[in-house]
């Protein structure tokens, strides 16, 4: 791997930069399509292409348990099992064991849980997750980590810490005795909940642990918005500028914008495709529900100029239609436009930063996009508010329940 920092805002932390790697070269920052369980929900590899993905992210906790490794390595992994050729980052599975705080329990030397599928029981440690993510022939691997949940007292967030870095050593070392030809990249993850010296403590320590990149956890987990942007502000600063940075499991539009003027270069988030689901559709002045009664004869596409296939060839009036009779396509195409509205927005930031206008995007990107309820987060496995607002020409959208967190994007 090599990470070149090609531009950076002068007046802000944004980078601009490229991450090269033997399946393909990644621009950032970038937008990473969630394919929890070897697919990215409703779209083939081929649309994926189409629509500009560089890089997708798949769930070790959820390939583990279906279909499983056997399956997996019969098919000479992940890459070939699901028919997509560029890169692959896989989560450790340590979210997803921090969301079943009633069917796990955590030791030292992992944690043990019960499959949410079947019940039977399962076990996970740092070896076992690294393991499993070479297995699947992942590109970049996640350590193996506790993601403390909020609220959390200062105690029990120090003990997590401490158990996690101790994990995270393990990795390391369990990396330095794979075979350099098979093992993935390795990125250590910053962990520390609301405290910003136990933020720093985790951030030096992970880089003394020389991994390959660093990314941003246990934000998105109910905490409120500036509290997420306060725990990527106390950890950035300590990590090293040449180098990928990835906020794990973020977030709106607006989030990612600020993110970006914050230093991060990667970011995965479900919501694209979980809104789809429920009929919600992104839009550079904020989300429409389109199963609204107001778009029953709407000609318009779901946003004028939109460059994406769906706008191109389909009315919200028709979309609406799919989406109220449950139609397979409705969700499709909601899935297709805003994968590309998110792949669109990294593009148009890519771009501001290059020729030195981002500030100026970002101003106008906020001012612009109608904000969310503060305190949403779009985690991993997150979800995300959205108040009633109208649009100029009568459109209104409405608000989308809270799904669970152990549900794949």
């Amino acid at each position: 791997m090599a990470f070149q920092l090609l531009v950076t805002d002068p007046c802000s932390q944004a980078r601009r930069g490229r991450l090269q790697m033997p399946r393909g070269t990644i621009e950032t920052p970038v937008f990473m399509p969630v394919g929890t369980q070897g697919t990215v929900k409703a779209t083939s590899p081929a649309e994926l292409r189409e629509l500009g993905a560089q890089i997708i992210l798949g769930n070790t906790y959820h390939l583990f348990l279906r279909p499983g490794l056997e399956v997996i390595e019969h098919f000479d992994g992940l890459h070939r099992f699901m028919g997509w050729e560029r890169p692959i980052l896989t989560d450790s599975g340590g979210f997803q064991v921090f969301s079943l705080a009633r069917l796990r329990r955590i030791k030292e030397e992992g944690v043990h849980f019960s499959s949410h599928i079947d019940g039977r029981p399962c076990f996970l440690s740092p070896e076992i997750a690294m393991e499993i993510q070479t297995a699947l022939g992942s590109d970049i691997a996640m350590v193996f980590d506790e993601c403390p949940p909020y609220p959390c007292e200062r105690a029990y967030a120090e003990a997590s810490l401490e158990r996690t870095l101790r994990w995270a050593r393990r990795c390391r070392e369990w990396a330095d005795r794979a075979d350099p030809a098979r093992h993935p990249l390795v990125f250590g993850i910053v962990q520390g909940s609301v405290y910003p010296e136990l933020r720093e403590r985790s951030a030096r320590e992970l880089v003394g642990q020389s991994f390959d990149g660093y990314a941003i956890g246990g934000v998105s987990v109910g905490e409120p918005e500036p509290a997420m942007m306060r725990a990527v502000e106390q950890s950035v600063p300590f990590l090293p500028k040449d180098q990928p940075r990835y906020a794990m499991g973020l977030g709106t539009p607006p989030q990612i914008v600020e993110m970006v003027a914050r230093g991060v270069d990667m970011f995965d988030c479900v919501l694209p495709t979980r809104l789809a689901r429920n009929g919600t559709a992104f839009t550079a002045q904020g989300t429409l529900n389109l199963k609204n009664q107001r778009f029953r004869t709407d000609e318009r596409p779901i946003e004028a100029g939109c460059a994406c296939a769906t706008c191109h060839d389909f009315t919200r009036g028709y979309i609406r239609h799919l989406i109220k009779a449950e139609e397979i396509l409705g969700l499709r195409l909601i899935t297709i436009h805003n994968l590309h509205f998110y792949l669109n927005l990294m593009a148009q930031i890519r771009a501001a930063i290059e020729n030195g206008t981002f500030p100026q995007f970002r101003k106008n990107f906020g001012s612009n996009y109608v904000r969310h309820v503060p305190g949403t987060g779009g985690g991993p496995e997150g979800s995300e508010d959205a108040p009633l607002w109208e649009d100029p020409n009568g459109a209104t959208a409405g608000t989308h329940d809270p799904s669970s967190a152990c549900e794949p994007g």
